[in-house]
C-alpha cells in the first residue's frame, strides 16, 4: 500500500530508541524526511545513521530535552529552518517516572506536565499554522493504554497522558476543516526500555523479580506476548498517511487486546 508520504517532512519527538525510533523508521521507509530529537546525543546519532542508511532520506538530529521549554522551541525552530514546513508531527516523550502517589513531589508532577502535556502543546502551536496554510497536516500523539484503563503504579502517566487525550480530541474538531487530522495512539506493553523499567519498579514494590513481572504483563495480554516496536510504528505511519485522511479525534490501541472495554 502506498501511504502517500513520499517527500513529506516529519518531526518525531523522543526518537532515539523505543517507540519513537520505530515510528521514525517507518516514516522514513515510506519516504519522509525527518527531524529527530532526544536527550541522548549518542543514541540519537546512531538511530539517525541507521535510518539514513536504510531509507536514503534526509534526517536532521537535535539533542534536546522536551521538559525544557527552550529546547522545545529550539526543536520546532530547527525543523522549520531546515525544511520550511513540517507536514507530520509525532508528539512523544519518554514517560513520567513510575511510583505511587505519595512518592511524587509537587515538582515531579510539574515536570511530568511540562514533559508530556506542555511540550505537546508547544510543538503543536509552533507547527500548526503552516499545516493550516497548506491545508494538510498530521498530528499524532503517543499516549498509553493507561488513558483508557489506568495502569497500577503509573499515576503520573495515567493523569498527564489523559490530559493530552483531551487536548487532542478538542483540537481535532478545530482543525478538521483545514485537512489536518489529530489522533492518539495508545501503546500497550511493548518490548521497550520503558516496559523493562516498569517491570523492575513493580518487582521492587512486590518483592519479586523483573522477569516475573514481565510474565505477569504477558498473561494479561490476549495475544500472550509483548508487542514489538515496529508493530506500533506501522500504526502511527498509517495515521500519518494520505490513506488515513478521514480518521481524526481517535485514540487507537496497539496492545494485543489488553484493553477490555467495548469502545
Amino acid at each position: 500500500m502506498d501511504l502517500g508520504l513520499k517527500g513529506r517532512t516529519a518531526l518525531v519527538a523522543a526518537s532515539s530508541k523505543g517507540l519513537g525510533r520505530a515510528v521514525a523508521e517507518e516514516l522514513a521507509a515510506e519516504g519522509c524526511d525527518l527531524v529527530m530529537c532526544a536527550r541522548g546525543k549518542e543514541a540519537l546519532e546512531e538511530a539517525a545513521a541507521s535510518i539514513r542508511a536504510a531509507s536514503k532520506r534526509k534526517v536532521v538530529t537535535l539533542a534536546a530535552d522536551l521538559s525544557n521549554p527552550d529546547d522545545v522551541a529550539r526543536v520546532a525552530d530547527t525543523a522549520l529552518r531546515e525544511y520550511g514546513h513540517v507536514d507530520v508531527l509525532v508528539n512523544n516523550g519518554g514517560g513520567p517516572p513510575a511510583g505511587p502517589f505519595e512518592s511524587h513531589s509537587v515538582e515531579t508532577w510539574a515536570a511530568a506536565v511540562q514533559q508530556t502535556l506542555l511540550s505537546t502543546v508547544a510543538l503543536t502551536r509552533a507547527l500548526l499554522p503552516g499545516m493550516k496554510e497548506r491545508r494538510w497536516g498530521r498530528i499524532v500523539n503517543i499516549t498509553s493504554i493507561a488513558v483508557k484503563q489506568p495502569v497500577d503504579n503509573l499515576i503520573l502517566s495515567n493523569s498527564v497522558r489523559a490530559a493530552v487525550t483531551g487536548f487532542a480530541r478538542t483540537l481535532a474538531n478545530e482543525v478538521a476543516p483545514f485537512g489536518i487530522t489529530v489522533n492518539n495512539v495508545m501503546p500497550g506493553y511493548t518490548r521497550t526500555d520503558r516496559v523493562t523499567s516498569l517491570a523492575a519498579k513493580n518487582a521492587e514494590l512486590r518483592k519479586t523479580t523483573a522477569e516475573e513481572q514481565l510474565a505477569i504483563f504477558e498473561r494479561t495480554i490476549p495475544m500472550g506476548r509483548l508487542g514489538e516496536p515496529r508493530e506500533f510504528g506501522a500504526m502511527v505511519a498509517f495515521l500519518c498517511s494520505e490513506r488515513a485522511s478521514y480518521t481524526t479525534g481517535a485514540s487507537i490501541p496497539v496492545d494485543g487486546g489488553w484493553i477490555r472495554a467495548l469502545l
